[in-house]
């Protein structure tokens, strides 16, 4: 199905508001049951906000992973009990053809575990640091490759390639449940942070024309292709944007409400990142502030919204949870309207830099106010997530 045949059943399947979607509708009308349910539950969280964690069953900061162990394992549930209630996956390195991501996790494993996390209850959220489809180049290439693999590019079959082999990956992700095979629903967040200039897809080495094209090739490529489990995330980079004028700011890039069902942004630049010489208050000001906007706009459009990345590298601040991260996003009705926040891998320290992680882990000096983070009856984990599959009737 083309592009504007796609658009034209969906405005024909939902009530056009604005230009866009009726509110709540994803933009695929043909998603799965357990997907529309998922966002629809994702909506209805309130002031409630899940907790994420990337690769939080794949390693630890002192361990690695379980394989295709029934038994899951996560520095969170270590430290309070119970995982995460959102499971973050990276599939760089897929279009490759390699065994394993690019941090060394065999996707072999990451399908094993996101099939027991939505066994679980809990929820998928995957990202792509993809490689250069041209020459392979890994996602930090100080290269445009974008006008080459958007429709009429010479090197446009390459990309259709790579999407084929992450579709070949999601479409692994099902499950039996009473003998009814069920595709798990996926939170897929491609081309991110694409307003800052550190990936290839990003800004200064790619045109905002052409990585519009990019994004809605993608997504209508999916569509298409009956990916009918996906949930299509936006996530540009808090800093680079603009908050005094946000909503412009925010919407570089984008490719319309057709084309975006959850408003996310990632946000270290506020929660201590090293290069942000404001004061910790007034950095956490402007955490507040990128908050409520971004609500702001994603009722505005009829959307969910997420703080889809982010954290504090290494956790200096022995209080990081409960007086930057969690002050910050319950700090009012608007912040807490995101429906969860994910925080970044915990790099394992005998397999990459000692001090890149941004969960806690035992014995770590900010463990016990996670525990206080946890305690919090606002925030959501794995062991009291709400059901998330199902809609009542």
């Amino acid at each position: 199905m083309n592009r504007l045949l796609r658009r034209a059943c969906v405005v024909g399947a939902f009530i056009s508001v604005s230009g866009g979607l009726h509110a709540g509708q994803l933009i695929n009308p043909n998603s799965t049951p357990e997907t529309k349910a998922l966002y629809t539950n994702l909506k209805a969280l309130g002031e409630k906000v899940m907790f994420g964690h990337e690769d939080a069953f794949a390693y630890g900061a002192k361990w690695w992973g379980q394989g295709d162990s029934e038994a899951l394992n996560s520095d969170v549930k270590l430290v309070t009990g119970s995982h995460p209630a959102v499971f973050g996956v990276d599939v760089g390195a897929i279009g490759l053809g390699n065994e394993k991501n690019l941090d060394g996790v065999k996707f072999d494993d990451y399908s094993h575990y996101i099939k027991a996390m939505f066994q679980k209850g809990g929820v998928n959220t995957i990202s792509w640091h993809i490689y250069s489809p041209i020459d392979g180049h890994h996602s930090w290439a100080k290269t445009s490759y974008v006008e080459e693999l958007i429709p009429g590019g010479k090197h446009h079959d390459n990309l259709k390639a790579y999407l084929d082999s992450y579709i070949s990956f999601n479409e692994s992700l099902k499950v039996t449940v009473d003998g009814q095979e069920i595709w798990v629903p996926i939170i897929f967040r491609p081309w991110h942070e694409h307003n800052g200039d550190w990936f290839w897809w990003g800004k200064g080495h790619t045109s905002e024309q052409d990585y519009i094209a990019l994004w809605k090739f993608t997504v209508d490529y999916l569509i298409d292709k009956k990916q009918n489990n996906l949930i299509f995330a936006f996530s540009p980079d808090r800093s680079r944007l603009d908050i005094e004028d946000f909503e412009a700011s925010y919407q570089y890039g984008y490719a319309g409400d057709d084309y975006v069902d959850i408003i996310g942004y990632d946000n270290y630049w506020d929660l201590g990142h090293k290069a942000n010489e404001l004061s910790i208050k007034e950095q956490q000001a402007m955490f507040i502030d990128g908050l409520e906007k971004l609500t702001d706009l994603a009722e505005k459009k009829g959307k969910v919204s997420a703080l889809s990345e982010g954290g504090q590298e290494g956790i200096f601040d022995s209080k990081f949870w409960t007086e930057r991260f969690a002050a910050g996003i319950f700090a009012n009705e608007k912040t807490s309207r995101i429906s969860y926040a994910l925080v970044w891998r915990n790099n394992n320290e005998k397999l990459g830099k000692k001090g890149h992680y941004f969960g806690p882990y035992p014995e770590e000096h900010s463990a016990n106010d996670f525990k206080a983070f946890h305690a919090n009856p606002s925030t959501v984990f794995l062991n009291d997530i709400p059901e998330m599959y199902k809609l009542e009737h």
